[in-house]
C-alpha cells in the first residue's frame, strides 16, 4: 500500500482501524470514569467515614496488659503507615495530570494519615512503649524514603488493588482477635473492645480504597485488556507488602503476624489474590498466565486485531463490562443529584473491539 500512496497521504491515514476506539479516546473515557468515581467516593467518604483518630476511640480504656506479640503487630502496623506521606506524594506525582486520580490520591492520603495516627495512639496507650521510644523509632523509620514499586501508572494501580486487600485482611484478622474470635488457642481468653474498634474502623477504610482501585483496574481491563492482564501477571509475580524493605525489624513482624493467624502466604493466595481475581473475572493465576502466553503466540496482523481478539478468552470480559456499566450508572446517578448531567455528563461508551458471540447483534 505504501508504494502506491503519495507521501502526504501516508501521514493522514488513521492508525486505528475503522470502527475502533483510538487510544486517545480510550484514555479520555477512563479519565472521565476516574473523575466521576472520585466525586462519588469523596461525597460518600465524608458522609459515612468521617472519623477522628483521637476522639473516635476511648484510648484510656485500651488494655495495659496486651500480649507482647499483639503489641508487636500493632507496632508493625504503625511502622508501615508512617510512610503515608511517601505513598501519597509518589502516587500523586505519578498521576498528577489526571484530575480524578490525583485528587483521589490526596483524599486517600488524608485517610491513610489517620491510620498512621490511630496505630501510633494504640502503641502509646498500650503503655508498653515509651513516648521517647516511639519518637526515636518514628525518626528511624522516616529517615528512609519509600519508592514506587513500579515505574508506570497501570502497574501501580494494579499493585494497590492487591495491597489494599491484603492490608484490609490484616486489620480484619486483628479485629477478630480483639473481639475474642481468634481460632488460635493463645488468644482464646483475650479481647479488647477498643482495639477491635480501631482495627474495624481502619479495615472499613481499606475496603473503600480497595473498591476504588478495583473499579479503576476494571476500566483499564475493559479498554486495554491485554496491557492490564500483563500488568496483573507482573504484579502478582513480585508482590510484597509496602515498606517491607524499610521497616528495620520486618522479618520479626511478619513472623509474628503469621503465628497470630493474621496474615501469611496462604492468606495472600486464598483471600487476596483469588478474591481480586474473582472481582476481575479471572479464573486463576494459571489461567491468566496461560491466556497471556497464548495471546503472545498469535500474530498481530495490521488492522486485523487477531492478537487483541485472542486475549478475550483469558477472563470473563462480559462480567467486566457489566461492572464498568454499573460503575457508570452509579456515577450518572450522582451527577443527576448535583446537576452535572445538565452541563457535562459522564457517558459509557462500549468498546467495539470485543468480539461478538455467534448470533449476537452488534448493538446487543
Amino acid at each position: 500500500m505504501a508504494d502506491i500512496l503519495p507521501p502526504n497521504m501516508l501521514n493522514e491515514r488513521p492508525r486505528t482501524p475503522a470502527g475502533l476506539l483510538s487510544n486517545a479516546e480510550k484514555d479520555r473515557l477512563i479519565e472521565r470514569g476516574f473523575l466521576g468515581l472520585y466525586r462519588w467516593y469523596t461525597a460518600r467518604s465524608q458522609e459515612t467515614r468521617n472519623w477522628n483518630p483521637d476522639r473516635s476511640f476511648e484510648w484510656l480504656k485500651l488494655r495495659q496488659d496486651l500480649p507482647p506479640e499483639i503489641v508487636r503487630v500493632i507496632q508493625g502496623f504503625f511502622a508501615v503507615e508512617q510512610y503515608a506521606p511517601d505513598f501519597t506524594s509518589s502516587l500523586v506525582n505519578l498521576v498528577r495530570r489526571s484530575h480524578g486520580r490525583s485528587h483521589f490520591q490526596l483524599r486517600w492520603g488524608s485517610e491513610e494519615e489517620k491510620h498512621a495516627d490511630a496505630w501510633e495512639n494504640a502503641v502509646l496507650f498500650s503503655g508498653q512503649r515509651s513516648p521517647q521510644w516511639i519518637e526515636e523509632y518514628k525518626e528511624r523509620l522516616r529517615s528512609q524514603t519509600w519508592e514506587l514499586p513500579f515505574p508506570d501508572a497501570i502497574h501501580n494501580l494494579v499493585y494497590t488493588v492487591f495491597q489494599e486487600r491484603a492490608t484490609q485482611l490484616n486489620y480484619l484478622n486483628m479485629m477478630k482477635i480483639a473481639q475474642g474470635k481468634s481460632e488460635k488457642p493463645q488468644y482464646k481468653d483475650f479481647s479488647d473492645p477498643v482495639l477491635a474498634k480501631v482495627a474495624q474502623t481502619i479495615a472499613v477504610d481499606e475496603a473503600a480504597h480497595y473498591n476504588f482501585f478495583l473499579e479503576g483496574v476494571r476500566m483499564y481491563l475493559y479498554y486495554y485488556p491485554e496491557r492490564t492482564l500483563d500488568a496483573i501477571k507482573n504484579v502478582i509475580g513480585q508482590f510484597s507488602m509496602p515498606a517491607s524493605a524499610l521497616v528495620p525489624d520486618w522479618q520479626d513482624f511478619a513472623e509474628t503476624v503469621y503465628r497470630a493467624g493474621i496474615y501469611g502466604p496462604r492468606d495472600f493466595q486464598r483471600d487476596v489474590m483469588q478474591v481480586a481475581f474473582r472481582n476481575l473475572g479471572i479464573e486463576s493465576r494459571k489461567a491468566l498466565e496461560e491466556g497471556i502466553r497464548k495471546t503472545r503466540e498469535v500474530p498481530d496482523f495490521e488492522g486485523g486485531n487477531h492478537k487483541t481478539t485472542a486475549i478475550f478468552d483469558t477472563f470473563d470480559y462480559g462480567a467486566v463490562e457489566g461492572d464498568v456499566r454499573r460503575l457508570h450508572v452509579k456515577i450518572q446517578d450522582y451527577e443527576k443529584e448535583i446537576g452535572f448531567d445538565r452541563f457535562d455528563p459522564t457517558e459509557f461508551v462500549e468498546n467495539p473491539e470485543v468480539p461478538k458471540k455467534e448470533g449476537q447483534a452488534a448493538d446487543d
